[in-house]
């Protein structure tokens, strides 16, 4: 009997603490520039701030998210692991290295020590946008002493990597300063704005965050365009994404009710395949903490984060090589933008991602390769396109959203 209750009771100990006995993961960069975990592919998709409910960690994976932010404590990594969860790290001023430096090594070798070995531990993050300044030239945090830190949080913890965000401002030469700080480039954008909000901070003096020409929410897939500029060689590009309403940022008491704008689940949808279908390869969400819960948005966000999880292996996989050509068709009005594609293969399908970056809408032919007959089911809309010798023809809404799954054949 005793020998029984023994065996229960370490059965139960080790069941609770098996968060903490799993081993560390090993994450690295593959030449796709995707990230592997402990070998196998990985597609982070992120949030900043935990959700409201009483399990926050439990409705994140729930939702679809497999990456969270987590303090520097072992309980939060301990309750994400729970969940199933991977998790960064901000290290923030940690790796600022500008005064004493033997001190400030002490320092991050002490918070590193802590959480290296985590197995919940994806990635570290650096100071955010750090070469931004707001309404100024001069540079917040200097590329030099950010790269000081990394040097020497590379000596403590070679097995996972840094990623540092940049705001969606400063010229191409100016951040690729800050390469030699991290592993991960990133920048956040977040275009969903209605006109005539009290100046604040972030916000330039026409109102936008974004400073390109392009003031619609297909200037996501521009940013990363222009982060995989910053980035060459060598390394990926995640895309923080807009997971709020700008005048939920204005306190209170001076909110304007009237200019309280979520992106619609079309819009939310159409900016995390944006950035995908150009490039990123994870993207994160921020600005959770001020968006009401429950409420139509959360449940939309959460419904696109389901769609993604559900492809998760799709978007981990590496581009495919495959020859896609786009006719478009006349409809009285031009092109400008037009469809941006990218194309993966995973167990014998093609996957076209597909976004409409122009205003207006369109109808395009595709036609690929290899050249068959089939019905291609369109991802997430409850309907299939007939495909004719790898031809097929479909519309796009402006800023549209269209991922299909295409049938291989094999070759004789």
């Amino acid at each position: 009997m005793r020998i029984t209750v023994l065996v229960a009771l370490v059965a139960l100990i080790a069941l609770q603490t098996r968060v903490t006995i799993a081993e560390p993961a090993k994450v690295t960069i593959g030449r796709d520039l995707a990230l592997r975990v402990d070998g196998k592919p990985f597609f982070p998709i992120g949030i900043y701030h935990l959700p409201a409910g009483d399990e926050p960690y439990l409705e994140l994976a729930a939702a679809g998210f497999n990456l969270v932010r987590c303090g520097s404590s072992r309980d939060a990594l301990d309750k994400a692991h729970a969940a199933g969860l991977k998790a960064w790290v901000p290290l923030g001023g940690y790796l600022a290295f500008d005064k004493d430096i033997d001190t400030e090594r002490a320092q991050l070798a002490e918070v590193v020590g802590k959480l290296k070995d985590h197995p919940a531990l994806l990635a570290w993050e650096s100071v955010d946008e750090p070469a931004w300044t707001y309404m100024k030239a001069e540079q917040r945090v200097p590329a030099a002493h950010l790269i000081s830190g990394y040097r020497a949080l590379k000596q403590f913890d070679a097995d996972h990597p840094v990623w540092l965000n940049h705001a969606p401002a400063n010229l191409v030469g100016t951040m690729r300063e800050y390469n030699a700080a991290a592993d991960i480039i990133a920048c956040d954008i977040y275009p969903v704005i209605v006109p005539g909000l009290q100046p604040m901070y972030a916000l330039w003096d026409d109102g936008y965050q974004g400073d390109l020409l392009n003031i619609y929410i297909s200037q996501v897939g521009e940013y990363v365009e222009k982060m995989k500029r910053v980035a060459e060689p060598g390394k990926p590009v995640w895309m923080v994404l807009q997971g709020f309403a700008w005048a939920m940022l204005e306190k209170e008491e001076e909110r304007h009710t009237d200019k309280i704008r979520f992106p619609t689940y079309d819009e939310t949808r159409f900016m995390a395949y944006d950035a995908i279908v150009h490039g990123a390869k994870g993207i994160l969400y921020w600005g959770v903490s001020y968006t009401p819960q429950p409420s139509p948005f959360w449940s939309d966000l959460k419904r696109v984060v389901g769609e993604l999880s559900g492809l998760h292996d799709v978007l981990a996989a590496a581009e495919m090589d495959v020859s896609v050509e786009i006719r478009y068709h006349e409809l009285g009005h031009s092109v400008d933008a037009g469809v941006a594609v990218l194309a993966k293969e995973l167990d014998g399908h093609v996957y076209l991602l597909t976004t409409n970056d122009d205003k207006n809408p369109v109808k395009v032919t595709f036609n690929i390769t290899p050249q068959h007959d089939c019905a291609a089911e369109v991802v997430a809309e409850n309907r299939q396109v007939a495909v004719k010798a790898g031809s097929f023809t479909d519309s796009y809404r402006p800023f549209d959203t269209h991922v299909y799954r295409i049938p291989l054949v094999s070759h004789r």
